[in-house]
């Protein structure tokens, strides 16, 4: 059984910065390209997922 991502956040960029949203107790700010087969990307220090919204999303500039 898969274990669910601690934290969803749904997005309208196929780019996305996470810096663990804790302030000085967060992590290091990384960008996450969500694979537009899968719709999603974890990050890999907290492990939040981003979603996609496709009705909404668009292309990163």
């Amino acid at each position: 059984m898969p274990i669910d991502a601690p934290e969803t956040e749904v997005v309208t960029t196929w780019k996305v910065a996470c810096d663990g949203g804790e302030g000085a107790l967060g992590h290091p700010r990384v960008w996450l390209t969500i694979a537009r087969d899968t719709g999603w990307v974890e990050c890999g220090y907290c492990d939040k997922r981003y979603v996609i919204d496709r009705d909404h999303a668009h292309d990163d500039h």
